[in-house]
């Protein structure tokens, strides 16, 4: 029986699937972080890790991996050479490396058009539309990733230090922040020297937590983001028959606080990347893909 194989890697970990030709999946694996501009030799040990794991775990030898094609949808595969350098020296059959939002959307939607919108600690866009690819922002929370949890923080601790210093009227959001620092704006600076999106991105479900009690602060940093995701959302111009999903650890506290227009569109993401990744594989290298090539 043919295999393929679908991978989702990132920062923190990469997954792996193998499945059938048809995308029936039999086994899946984990690995270590997968980011392959850090760390090319890593995450390509960690890749083949997760993929060896899978087959283990379908009740098959390893040892296939080299007869065996794979998509693999990676986060900055679409940067530099890094991709071209992956491939170089991954085992399988045939490599085909996409960047991660490809394969998220492919999970997410499966055959409708639509986009998604990843909101998480950054923000990025993808809508496939007439078999068109499109995607929008994810350039990093200083020039970009406007409603991202990262923006969303560090637009937190400017309120603060605006608040402090008198120039806007504070709220218990901010006293809160105020006190988290011990009350010394020195030490908020102090913190963004070193801080990554991450620890920006921690303070975002507390301000959505208190724009639902009302809390100016919080209300206004939330609506300025929902602003922002539906600015970049209107560019795709989704129809009424085009499909919405949101990925990501804010989506359930935007999802409610969307327009009409999109939440009437907004649907459950049919799959996870990682699904998203293993029904690609099938499609170009199963029997409608005419084989392994």
């Amino acid at each position: 029986m043919d295999l393929v194989l679908g991978i989702d890697g990132g920062g923190t970990g990469c997954r792996a699937a193998v499945a059938t030709a048809s995308g029936d999946i039999l086994g899946r694996g984990r690995g270590g972080p997968a980011n392959i501009r850090t760390d090319l030799a890593g995450a390509s040990h960690n890749i083949v890790e997760a993929a060896r794991m899978a087959f283990a775990d379908a009740g098959r030898d390893p040892a296939l991996i080299g007869s065996t094609p794979a998509v693999l949808g990676l986060a900055g595969a679409n940067v530099g050479d890094y991709r071209q350098r992956l491939i170089a020296v991954l085992p399988f059959s045939q490599s085909d490396v996409e960047n991660d939002s490809t394969i998220s959307l492919e999970g997410a939607l499966g055959a409708h058009d639509g986009a998604i919108a990843a909101l998480g600690t950054g923000t990025v866009y993808l809508a496939r539309q007439n078999g068109r690819l499109r995607p929008l922002g994810g350039w990093g929370f200083q020039v970009g990733d406007l409603g991202s949890g990262a923006r969303i923080g560090r637009d937190l601790l400017q309120e603060t230090l605006l608040v402090h210093d008198g120039i806007h009227a504070g709220s218990p959001l901010t006293s809160i922040m105020l006190e988290r620092f011990n009350n010394d704006p020195g030490e908020i600076v102090e913190f963004t020297t070193s801080a990554k999106p991450a620890d920006y991105g921690a303070f975002a479900p507390m301000v959505f937590e208190h724009a639902a009690t009302g809390d100016a602060i919080g209300a206004r940093l939330v609506d300025r983001a929902v602003a922002d995701v539906e600015e970049t959302l209107a560019v795709f111009d989704l129809s009424p028959s085009q499909r919405l999903c949101l990925l990501g650890g804010l989506a359930g506290l935007y999802a409610p606080r969307l327009g009409e227009r999109y939440r009437t569109i907004l649907h459950a993401p049919l799959q996870d990347a990682l699904g998203g990744a293993v029904a690609m594989a099938a499609k170009r290298f199963g029997p409608a893909g005419g084989g392994h090539g």
